[in-house]
Parts: structure tokens; sequence; C-alpha cells
């Protein structure tokens, strides 16, 4: 076995939203590197169809609502009954509204709010008893570059993302004393079914162009592993160089 491939060894990682999209890149990729995966989604059937791919050894499906507390405390319990223990939690589920305060309707702005900010909290408040057992772990919160920066026409979406980047940073304050770290990364425009459907172009990014769900999933990998033993508190933007500045400013 080469080096890379025991990046994180022996370590259980729950992913949350992890069926399709990034979140399935995530699960293959930490599979791929050693760890023993939990796939938490609604899409049951393709959750166990990932969790076939992987392998019995290496994954396990379980049915998870990330706006239900008990629906992540069933999920954590499942993940240490299966594989002994909990050292990486991935909150990458989420959903993409429109509007602005103005447009934007009351439920859809309630149902952001709790599906992207607060599925976060409560699979945090889930899964520290277990990270706490394991003598540490990792939290990875899956924000968005639209929780660096304003964002017309999301005012939800823009909202919890940085809402997300809050709950972070408090976080990595809180649970230190613990060795849990608590990072959150922040994608740009990335290919995957959430974002199939969108108009979008790419003069605002400096790389010019958007980002593969592997390039995200690299991240993730060196955040769940050791290499990152003394990062916390981080906000990381993965987004080819969009929020450095103003790239569509051209010279007089």
């Amino acid at each position: 076995m080469t080096q890379q491939s025991t990046r994180v060894a022996g370590k259980v990682a729950l992913i949350s939203g992890a069926a399709q999209g990034m979140g399935a890149s995530h699960a293959r990729t930490l599979v791929e590197h050693g760890a023993q995966v939990v796939i938490g989604d609604l899409a049951q059937e393709q959750g166990r169809e990932l969790a076939h791919e992987l392998g019995a050894d290496n994954a396990l499906f379980v049915h998870l609502d990330v706006t239900d507390y008990d629906s992540w405390v069933a999920a954590v319990a499942a993940t240490v009954q299966q594989f002994g223990r909990l050292d990486v939690l991935v909150n990458n589920a989420g959903i993409f509204t429109r509007g602005s305060v103005e447009e934007a309707s009351v439920e859809d702005f309630k149902r952001t709010i709790d599906i992207d900010l607060t599925g976060n909290f409560l699979g945090m408040k889930a899964a520290v008893p277990a990270l706490k057992d394991a003598g540490g772990g990792s939290i990875i919160n899956i924000s968005s570059i639209a929780g660096l920066v304003g964002f017309k026409n999301r005012a939800a979406y823009s909202a919890a993302k940085w809402g997300v980047q809050g709950l972070t940073k408090t976080s990595a304050m809180d649970l230190g004393e613990y060795n849990i770290r608590v990072n959150s990364v922040h994608p740009g425009s990335v290919r995957t079914p959430m974002t199939a459907g969108l108009k979008r172009g790419f003069g605002q990014v400096p790389l010019g162009r958007d980002a593969d769900v592997q390039e995200i999933s690299n991240i993730v990998l060196f955040l769940a592993s050791d290499e990152s033993s003394f990062v916390t508190g981080g906000a990381y933007a993965i987004d080819g160089g969009e929020t450095a500045g103003n790239n569509l400013r051209t010279d007089a």
C-alpha cells in the first residue's frame, strides 16, 4: 500500500449529503486513502448504491435528515456501532435558493437556514460526544464563497453560508481543548448535479473555469487527515481566485 493511500487510515468519517455530487466524491476519496465512511442522506437508493460500490468493509449508508436532531443522533450511533468510533464529521448537505430579501419567500428562507446552517449545528452537537470519546477529531463544514462575500439575489443562501463560517470559528475555540478541530471549506463554482442547470460565466474567476468535485475533495482529505493537526478555525476558499478581488475590471 502506498503512502498516499494511508493518509486517513484508521479514521471513520460521517458525511451528510453524501449520496451524490460533492458528498459522494468526498466519500470515495476518503475510502481511497484508507478511511471508513458513513454515507448520510435522504436519497436511499443512491446512498445504498454508493455504499455497495465502496464495499461493506469500508462504507455504510444511513438515512439522515439533517434538520432532525434525532436523525443525527441515530446516524452517529450507527457509525460507532458499525465501525467502533467517529473521527471525522463532514457537514456537506445543503440546498441552493434564489431571491433577495424582497423577493425570497419566508418559507424558502426558513428551509435554507434549516438545512444549510441549522443542519450543521445539529450534526456537530450530535457528533461531539463520539469525537471526544475518540480522543479528538476533525469537523469539516462545507460552506461556499457566498459565505465569504456578498452575493446578489442570494439572501437565504448567503445568510446560511456566512452563518456556517461563524459557527465554525466559534466552535474551533470551544472544542479545541478536546483536540477537535473545526474548519470551513468555501467552494466557488463546482460541477455538481445541484449546479448543472445554472447559467454562469467564469470571467470573474482568475483561473477561468469551474472546479471539478475532486478538487474540493482534496482539501476535505487534508482537513480529515493528521496532516492538518494544527489547523483549526480556518475558512478555506477553493474558488479559482474568485474572491481574491475584482477580476472583471479592465484598463481604461
